[in-house]
């Protein structure tokens, strides 16, 4: 799968990912694929995990909202954003919404990190949006991530410490991730 973080320390925000695609057993390292699970939109950093369909998708998708509906500075404005989004994904993009049988919603099949001028945040698949005050990570090498992120917290000067810390223990110790990390650095608005 992958590791994608974002972390959030002092007026500092970081997004990052491995670089690897796998295809089940198959392994596409960096330099055989040109693919990156991190992209930007009209100045929001996005970091996908699960299929590498996710991102042309959400990219196109995205970028194809109206101004006024890709609004993603709070947590109510990324609900109501991924809410618009969710027809489309199904009727444009032919998004398969089942999961299980028992699923209280619609699924839109996705866990995304999104870090922008605002904040970072992340949206699950029944379009849950958390905010982060510190860090966060999703794809199979989050537990080492996390467990990276605070340790260094405290003595990290910066989000982009954090977030590197964190991608790089995926990469180490997660099957499905694998160095270049890909890391980008962005203000947080006052």
């Amino acid at each position: 799968m992958s590791t994608v973080v974002v972390a959030r320390k002092g007026g500092t925000l970081a997004i990052a990912s491995d670089s690897l695609i796998t295809f089940g057993e198959m392994r596409l390292p960096p330099g055989y694929e040109a693919n990156t699970k991190l992209f930007n939109v009209r100045g929001h950093w996005i970091g996908a995990v699960g299929s590498t369909a996710h991102i042309p998708v959400l990219q196109q998708a995205l970028a194809g909202l109206p101004k006024e509906q890709l609004r993603l500075a709070s947590r109510a404005e990324i609900f109501e954003t991924f809410r618009a989004l969710h027809p489309q994904l199904k009727e444009r993009f032919f998004l398969n919404t089942k999961e299980h049988d028992s699923d209280p919603y619609e699924s839109s099949q996705i866990s995304i990190l999104v870090a922008n001028a605002h904040g970072v945040f992340g949206v699950e698949s029944y379009r849950e949006v958390f905010e982060f005050e510190r860090f966060w990570a999703i794809g199979s090498g989050r537990r080492y991530a996390l467990g990276a992120m605070y340790a260094t917290w405290a003595r990290a000067r910066s989000a982009r410490e954090v977030a590197d810390a964190g991608v790089r223990a995926g990469c180490e110790f997660d099957t499905s991730s694998a160095a270049p990390v890909r890391l980008h650095t962005l203000t947080l608005k006052t």
